[in-house]
């Protein structure tokens, strides 16, 4: 009786733990509070204890290849190189078959998009000319993608689906300039034999996918290599994430007729076979199943399948490890201030600049007529929608680590962008809970 009830209870608890995953907000939930932990312990009597954890030194290999890195720089340099590749991963899905492949729907995000890098830049660009702060320039062109989307979320399910979508695509188009920002604006002493090294790897796995080769295996094998020679040349190796995301193939092996045909060939196979008082399954079932798990495996192009097992991953491990790693920042020294030019300047930039540059550029294709808004959606919604790209956090925090060597200016910048991404949470979380009222 009372390990019926354990188990009912233990299966309770899973079930919610489930239906939570499932939650589109749940991935922001997460990372706030591993964010809220990160600052928590740094700002504790057991802040000593956090720094050094974080300082622990993880060695892998041996003789030139031998890699020794802190867990902060292996979290940075080697776990974030999975978020990127999912970022790839869904640019290029987008740009195939998504908000991206036809110019008429492109237009309005892209330009959304390109206003939220310019004016954001610029903004701390003026604010910060002359300092040697003004290399964190392109701290506030950031947007957090599911910081964003899991604030959408919370405002209800009156929010129209084309706001999600346009929010979705501009922070892909977003995500795509901050890659290219890191590569030529936050990459030093770059070996150039090794570059060449691994863009010729690049060039294999660019005619594998011409020769339709899709062993996942292989592009991974090769994809860490890639990855190896970026870490040692000079250039960020998370790059090698997105690079490598571009070639893993996007073509189905089979069409939904001859999947449905086939499926449907298998089950009568398998219940033909049924006896349902067995507890076991026979050899023809089995085979039925081999069977049916090629059709699904085919049936699914390899950056489908990649992108749907990986995302979990991204979202509740690698961006809540990445939040409490680099998140942690001490209130009580001299050396940070709430209010400082550095923190300030972000706080500005992130929120002003992706205002104007999102929502200014959005009307001005609109009213120009060279774009259109998207459908059920107004412009206050594209207002809220605005202030939601203001929430930098990931990425700005990453772009951040590279721009600053200098802890009194890194610990600022941190500063700015938690604030900024607070505060334009907030406010576009009401914007959009006002703005949607008429849907309701």
């Amino acid at each position: 009786m009372v390990i019926e009830k354990t188990k009912e209870a233990v299966k309770d608890i899973m079930n919610t733990f489930y239906r939570f995953l499932k939650i589109e907000s749940s991935g922001g939930i997460i990372l706030i509070f591993a964010t809220l932990l990160a600052l928590v312990w740094a700002n504790s009597g057991f802040s000593s204890s956090y720094f050094d954890f974080l300082h622990f030194h993880i060695k892998i290999g041996a003789g030139d290849i031998l890699l020794d890195k802190t867990l902060h720089h292996w979290i940075n340099d080697g776990l974030m190189a999975f978020f990127f590749f999912v970022v790839g991963l869904e640019i290029k899905r987008e740009i195939m078959s998504g908000e991206l492949s036809e110019v008429s729907k492109a237009v309005v995000p892209v330009g959304a998009a390109v206003g939220g890098m310019i004016l954001p830049a610029l903004i701390f660009l003026a604010l910060q000319t002359g300092n040697p702060a003004m290399d964190g320039w392109g701290i506030p062109m950031a947007t957090d993608i599911a910081f964003s989307i899991g604030i959408l979320t919370l405002v209800g399910k009156r929010v129209p689906l084309a706001l999600k979508i346009f929010l979705v695509a501009f922070a892909i188009v977003d995500d795509i300039g901050a890659v290219v920002v890191i590569a030529i604006f936050y990459s030093q002493d770059i070996l150039w034999n090794l570059i060449f090294a691994s863009l010729g790897l690049y060039a294999v796995l660019i005619v594998s996918n011409i020769f339709n080769i899709r062993s996942v295996t292989w592009y991974v094998i090769v994809g860490h290599v890639i990855w190896f020679l970026f870490l040692k040349s000079g250039i960020h190796p998370t790059l090698a994430g997105i690079m490598i995301a571009f070639v893993i193939p996007a073509n189905r092996k089979i069409r939904f007729k001859e999947f449905e045909k086939k499926i449907r060939k298998q089950i009568d196979n398998f219940c033909s076979y049924a006896e349902s008082e067995r507890m076991t399954l026979n050899k023809k079932q089995l085979v039925s199943i081999d069977n049916m798990q090629d059709s699904i495996s085919k049936v699914q192009s390899p950056l489908q399948s990649l992108e749907h097992l990986l995302h979990p991953f991204v979202t509740f491990v690698v961006m809540p490890v990445f939040a409490f790693a680099n998140a942690g920042v001490v209130f009580s020294g001299a050396d940070v201030t709430l209010f400082s030019g550095v923190s300030l300047s972000i706080m500005i930039s992130l929120i002003a600049g992706k205002l104007l540059g999102i929502f200014g550029f959005t009307w001005i294709l609109v009213k120009l007529k060279i774009g259109n808004l998207p459908q059920n959606v107004s412009f206050s919604m594209i207002f809220g929608a605005a202030l939601l790209g203001a929430v930098g956090f990931t990425m700005s925090l990453f772009i951040s680590n590279l721009a600053y060597a200098d802890e009194v200016m890194l610990n600022n910048a941190k500063v700015g962008i938690l604030l900024g991404s607070l505060v334009a949470g907030v406010t576009g979380y009401l914007v959009l809970k006002r703005a949607t009222k008429k849907l309701a």
